[in-house]
């Protein structure tokens, strides 16, 4: 039989590029968008594309409905990737914009997961593989309400990992550096709403530097890799017998986590505030 998966956030990068490599390995792939224009720029391009807005538990509920409809009740794994960035410095985050992205890159993705779990469960097998981030085991500066997201991602999928240890239903985790997307200026209009940056006392840093990221592209970013670099580990998550718990991508992901673990915190906090 074919397998199936659905993947969130497919309107482009990571999302757009798994969906169309999936398809070609002859899975069947729901790619589900948060807004209706990019379903059904994706039904043309010949994918089931239902519609699912992380922040809109109506449209969990139903787009999954609408995916095991179609498939007689199966899903053999589900790609949570959908999410958006809200850059700031942590003390000008307005709280209302962490309820944001927490409900758009964590909360929509729990939703998701557990009505998918019972699923897997009465079909015997599964995969839930997490999109999370170098972002996800370090912290970097003007990022904290992403990183609390990630780092959020990363604690409960490592305990439903474990929770689901005698059952067929693997969890993983894949974490990307710096790979092409769309989130750079796809976080600008949630950076305007929730950052007073104008009023805060780091105004000369985001002048000086997060501003200049955000509006003024300079290209990629040294060591920045295409999304096909995360097709490919989703690919052994999804096909391989014993997928890894985690699967790094790109050089800075490998080089943070080998820093991780051989360095002591300041001097890993030395290194980060070069970031500013």
């Amino acid at each position: 039989m074919q397998k199936t998966i659905l993947i969130t956030g497919c309107s482009s990068g990571i999302g757009l590029d798994a969906a169309r490599g999936m398809r070609d390995r002859g899975w069947r792939v729901f790619a589900s968008c948060r807004q209706d224009a990019d379903c059904d720029r994706l039904r043309a391009e010949g994918f089931d594309s239902p519609r699912i807005d992380y922040c809109d538990a109506a449209s969990i509920t139903a787009g999954l409905a609408e995916v095991l409809k179609a498939t007689g009740g199966t899903l053999d794994v589900l790609f949570n990737n959908g999410a958006h960035g809200l850059p700031g410095a942590v003390e000008d985050l307005a709280t209302a914009g962490l309820r944001d992205i927490f409900e758009s890159n964590v909360f929509g993705w729990h939703e998701l997961t557990r009505q998918v779990l019972p699923v897997m469960r009465a079909q015997g097998h599964g995969r839930i593989v997490q999109n999370s981030s170098i972002l996800g085991f370090v912290s970097f500066p003007w990022r904290g309400a992403y990183v609390a997201t990630k780092y959020a991602i990363e604690g409960l999928s490592d305990t439903l990992r474990i929770e689901l240890t005698d059952t067929d239903i693997k969890v993983v985790l894949i974490e990307p550096g710096p790979v092409t997307s769309k989130i750079r200026e796809n976080s600008i209009p949630h950076f305007e709403r929730f950052v007073d940056w104008k009023n805060s006392a780091l105004r000369p840093l985001y002048e000086t530097s997060l501003l200049k990221r955000l509006y003024q592209s300079s290209g990629p970013d040294r060591f920045e890799l295409p999304a096909a670099a995360v097709t490919a580990k989703l690919i052994h998550a999804c096909e391989s017998p014993r997928p890894r718990p985690r699967y790094y991508v790109t050089t800075p992901t490998h080089v943070a986590g080998l820093l991780r673990r051989i360095l002591p915190t300041r001097a890993i906090d030395r290194i980060l505030v070069r970031l500013r």
